[in-house]
């Protein structure tokens, strides 16, 4: 009589035997959780690798000669450069001797070269540099935002970012150094665990203020350029969409990971915030207004203040009342009187677009 099997076929445990002979119970659910782990993260860096990469040909092949020379570029180039290294050390971690099955579930990397510490090492260190270029390059582009105001609102919004983005940058250089120790001596900190989680908050603090600037202050443009009739869509609306984009999503993925246990998607806010930042560039840049353009953009101005002004001028029997329109007629000819350009009204209105010219750069 054949004996009754109450064993779940699905939690079997199999037995590895240590290199000392020691033996090794390792189930199926664990081996599962093993595999999909490694799968579910390389997917994750694959997607970050791949969009990076995407970007990285698309601004190379359609920014204008003479932008590439700009700070901007080069440093979100730069960036893109970096974050598709990074990537693939990354996935060279987990397809890689570290991720063997016996080496992971023994503890034993004894076989494992030194080519694969270096590889990950060189993957921390990309991070903290990525980061650096990032940073950068934000500090940058507010102070092109920025460049409209006063010199000591400029001054004062230059010294808070460049503090932010310091603070930022210490806590990833110190994650770097510990990490990488950890990797070198194969030993678990404690001490990476919050500073981890200290670095992804400060990250995305610094994210938060840099974009929070370029939002408010584009914000206001947008509705300076309303009072003065310029409803056109342009490079200013296609930065302040960006920017609103670049708080939100990076945001999410960064909460994200405090809820639910997903694989590495603090990583995703630092490849988003480099992707997000030259696309907006090359958007802007691409929607900048071509010469008969402006000049039918300056005309609607001009309309605008025409109307506005004649609107102002004129009584309720029709006849201007010592208005800039008044009209003098004589038996010849008639003369008006001339009307200002629109750009000579408020030296505030000819600045109104600098900003977005150089973020388009």
């Amino acid at each position: 009589m054949a004996a009754n099997i109450t064993t779940d076929p699905f939690n079997q445990t199999f037995t590895l035997m240590a290199a000392d002979g020691t033996p090794i119970d390792v189930s199926v659910p664990d081996l599962d959780a093993f595999i999909l782990y490694s799968v579910n993260i390389c997917i994750n860096y694959a997607s970050q690798l791949g969009a990076s990469l995407v970007l990285l040909i698309i601004i190379a092949l359609l920014t204008k000669p003479e932008k590439r020379d700009s700070p901007i570029f080069i440093l979100n180039t730069l960036s893109l450069a970096l974050n598709f290294i990074r990537n693939i050390l990354f996935c060279l971690y987990f397809t890689g001797p570290f991720s063997e099955t016996y080496a992971y579930f023994a503890q034993d990397y004894s076989r494992v070269p030194r080519s694969a510490y270096a590889t990950s090492v060189a993957a921390t260190v990309l991070t903290l540099l990525l980061l650096i270029c990032v940073e950068i390059s934000l500090i940058f582009q507010t102070q092109v935002v920025c460049v409209t105001l006063r010199e000591v609102h400029r001054r004062t919004i230059l010294a808070l970012s460049v503090l932010i983005a310091s603070i930022a940058i210490g806590f990833r250089l110190a994650l770097c150094i510990e990490n990488s120790e950890y990797i070198i001596s194969l030993m678990y900190l404690e001490s990476l665990t919050w500073l981890s989680s200290a670095s992804n908050i400060t990250t995305t603090i610094s994210i938060f203020w840099f974009f929070g600037v370029f939002v408010t202050k584009l914000g206001f443009a947008l509705r300076q350029r309303r009072k003065l009739g310029l409803r056109r869509f342009g490079p200013m609306q296609i930065i302040f969409i960006m920017g609103c984009q670049t708080l939100v999503i990076p945001a999410l993925f960064s909460i994200l990971q405090y809820v639910k246990v997903l694989p590495a998607m603090d990583s995703n806010v630092l490849t988003l915030v480099a992707i997000f930042l030259p696309l907006s560039a090359l958007w802007a840049s691409s929607s900048i207004p071509t010469r008969a353009e402006a000049l039918n953009e300056g005309s609607d101005r001009r309309n605008f203040f025409v109307n506005s002004m004649a609107s102002t001028a004129m009584s309720s029997n029709g006849k201007s009342v010592n208005g800039p329109l008044s009209s003098h007629r004589s038996s010849t000819r008639t003369t008006i009187s001339p009307l200002l350009s629109p750009t000579k009204v408020r030296a505030n209105d000819v600045n109104v677009d600098v900003e977005a010219q150089g973020l388009g750069r």
